[in-house]
This record gives structure tokens, sequence and C-alpha cells, in this order.
């Protein structure tokens, strides 16, 4: 791949939509969360899997028939895997554990309910429902099953604290941490609010959005939050172009507005490149969560440096130890092509190495090492990368998902509930 193009941009969607078809487990359905040898699956990558599922099928890389029975197989799965406060199982209160055993489906690692990857499940399963409109058996089966998983999901018992909770535990109840300040959770709300049997009071989306912090940081006023993700996950399923709620009214953006400033804020971050680590400038990005130099989890030193494991970094106030994400690059293209398609090109041109049997690697460091230009380069892949990767780059050429998600009515309701107007929305943002 030289020529981030049309061309070569589907060519990296179909490398990168290759992880969703060898990572898994025939039987169950259940995709891993990363290449590591010991990785569990995640319900993550299992609803990732179920929209990039319909990418590829609408453009041929796999058959349709192929496609939605891999994604009929794993809601089956889903639906009936066992739901209760036992630690060894899928899930409860019609939400899934983080983690879960590829063969089994049982909770793994100890993890804990959590509602952002369930919802990325659901948001998944609603793209596949919407796209699979098929008569086939496996076509029908999608669209009954993402909608009863869907609504089976008890949204009023995660609120705790006037928030939604991050996630539960068996035996040590919800986490200590809620979804407030602006961040990856703004379709977790959507989602929420939009549930036909278990949504939340819709006050708990204005105590959400007063815990926000807008800022001006290197020249650009925007809704604050470090890690490019949180800036992208909410808009791999959601069309924000044009709609606002009461926060954005008042500042007269809407949030994809707010994620192409954030953008801009990470090219300009790595054009200063106050902290001289190799390889910044504005052709060169993507500082976001990603694995790292560090030991999994951990810190290391290297003269005076500290370089992490697994982080969620961000700029301008880090954490930041010279580890680029491409996922994170690409995952911007509908936001602000004209900076993304540039540093695509310096990407191959300066490091060809980092193209691979999944498309890009999922993150490098050219500070720390000598092993090449790239210095460090991730030896996995992970399933969080590489679905907004296929999602984003069709957002960017065709709309696909977003189209398949404006005709949700759960997305529509949710919106509206949380005071969403204007645009494709429709004048009514009225709380209902």
């Amino acid at each position: 791949m030289t020529d981030p193009g049309i061309d070569s941009i589907a060519v990296l969607q179909e490398r990168t939509f290759g992880y969703f078809t060898r990572e898994v487990n025939a039987e169950t359905g259940l995709v891993k969360d990363s290449t590591r040898p010991d990785s569990p699956a995640s319900i993550a990558a299992s609803g990732f899997a179920c929209a990039c599922y319909a990418v590829a099928a609408d453009h041929g890389i796999i058959g349709r028939a192929q496609a939605a029975a891999q994604v009929a197989r794993a809601l089956r799965f889903l639906w009936q895997a066992e739901q209760s406060d036992s630690p060894h199982a899928t899930g409860s209160h019609g939400l899934f554990y983080h983690f879960l055993d590829p063969r089994t489906g049982r909770r793994a690692w100890q993890s804990e309910i959590s509602t952002v990857d369930s919802a990325i499940l659901f948001a998944g399963a609603l793209v596949a429902a919407g796209y699979f409109d098929g008569p086939s058996e496996d076509e029908c089966v999608i669209r009954e099953l993402a909608d009863a998983l869907y609504r089976r999901a008890d949204w009023r018992w995660c609120v705790v604290r006037d928030a939604i909770s991050h996630g539960w535990r068996p035996k040590q109840g919800f986490l200590r941490f809620d979804w407030r300040g602006y961040n990856e959770a703004l379709f977790v709300y959507i989602l929420a609010l939009g549930s036909p049997t278990f949504a939340p009071d819709p006050s708990i989306y204005s105590a959400w959005t007063a815990s926000y912090q807008w800022r001006r940081i290197l020249g650009h006023e925007y809704l604050y939050a470090g890690p490019l993700f949180t800036h992208q996950l909410a808009h791999v399923w959601i069309d924000f172009r044009g709609i606002q709620d009461e926060y954005m009214r008042a500042k007269k953006i809407d949030y994809f507005e707010n994620s192409r400033r954030a953008t801009l804020v990470q090219q300009e971050y790595a054009k200063r490149n106050p902290r001289k680590f190799k390889g910044y400038g504005s052709d060169s990005w993507g500082i976001s969560a990603s694995d790292g130099p560090g030991p999994f989890g951990g810190v290391i030193r290297q003269g005076k440096r500290r370089f992490y494991g697994y982080r969620a970094r961000g700029v301008p106030f880090g954490p930041d130890d010279g580890t680029l994400a491409p996922w994170a690059l690409v995952a911007s293209l509908p936001f602000a092509p004209e900076l993304v398609v540039p540093a695509m090109y310096q990407l191959n041109r300066s490091y060809p190495e980092l193209t691979g049997r999944y498309g890009y690697e999922s993150s490098f460091n050219p500070t720390y090492g000598d092993s090449g230009n790239a210095g460090w380069v991730c030896e996995w892949h992970y399933a969080i990368d590489q679905g907004p990767v296929v999602l984003m780059v069709e957002n960017y050429l065709s709309g696909l998902v977003w189209r398949t998600l404006r005709n949700s009515p759960y997305i529509r309701d949710g919106l509206r509930r949380a005071g969403f107007s204007g645009g494709w929305l429709g004048s009514d943002g009225a709380r209902t």
C-alpha cells in the first residue's frame, strides 16, 4: 500500500477486516480481543465484527450469505448464553462481561460487566440488523436477535450515583467509576436512552453534560478529552453532523465539528512536539489508547524518559511517550481527510514496515529502541483498533454505517430523549 487514495484506502479496509475472519471461534462466533497467544474473546470485538461483516458484504469482500451466517452464529450464541449473577456466566441483566472464553463464552480474566463494551455489541448488532434486511433464515435471525439482545439490556440497573457506571463485578458490585466528563460514552448514553424497555430517566444525560470541560488548547476551542479515540468511538456509529444537544447548541457547533477540532489539536501538538519525540510532525500523529514499549500495564525507563505499556495516551497533557497509533490516525478520516490522507502518505513512505497482514500495525514508537526507522513496533493487533478502521473508512467512503443507524428508531429515540434536534433528526428534540 503506497498511495492512500480511495483505492488503497479500500485495500487497507479489506486487509483490516481480515482480523475478524481469522481471529474468531468457528463454533461460538466470538472474536478474540487481540492476537496475543493467550487472548480471550471480548464482547466489543464481537460487536465490531457484526458491523464489519455488513460492510464487507456490501463491498463483496465476503459473500452476503457467508457474512450473515457468521453474524447470526454469534448472536445466537450470545442470546442463549447464561445471564445471571454467577461469576462464570456470560453476562448479567442483559449486559456482558468485557472478556469471555472464546470456546465457552464464560467470563474470563475476572473481568467486569462492561457498559461501554456491551454498548459496542448492541451498536454493531443494530448495524447488522439494519443492513441484513433479506428473507433468508440467517438474516431474519439477525434482525430478531439484535432487537432481542438490545431490548434485554437493563440500563436502569447500570445507573448509580446519577450516572451510568463503567461496570459491575460479582460480589464486589458496581465499579468506583461512572461515565462522567466528555469521553467515548456519548453513544452509551444514547443507546441507553433509546431502550424501549429499560431506558433510564433522561436527566442522567443533562447530569453527564454538566461534567464537560470546554477548553481552548493550541489555538482551538473544543470539548476536551485527551486520547483521540474518545473523539471517534461514538462517531463510528452515529452521524452527528448537523444535530445538536442543548450543550452543543449553546456552543454553536456539533459533536462532529468538535471531533474535527480535536483532530486539529492532535496535528498541532505533533507539529510543535514539546517533548521532542522522534517522528512527530504535521504529517505524523495519532496519539490515543494503544500498546507501547513498556510491559503490559507497566512502565520502563530509558535514560530520562518513561515508556508505558497499554495506556490511553492523550494530548496535550499526556500521558505521551512517543507512541503513535496508525489506526487512530485513519479513524479520523471522516473529520479531516485533508490532514489524514497526507499523514497516510507520510506513514507509508517513512515506515513501510508498518503495513502487515491486518493492515497497519497497531502502534509504534520511533523514539524507543533501534530496530529500524519505526523503532519499537507492537507485535499484536487489537480488535478495538481494527473495528474503527473498517467502520470509519466506510463512513468516509460511503456513510453506510451512519445511514443504517439513522434509520434505527432506537437511535432516533435515544437522541431525542437526550435533547438532540436538527439536521437529519428533524426539529423535535423534546425529551419523551
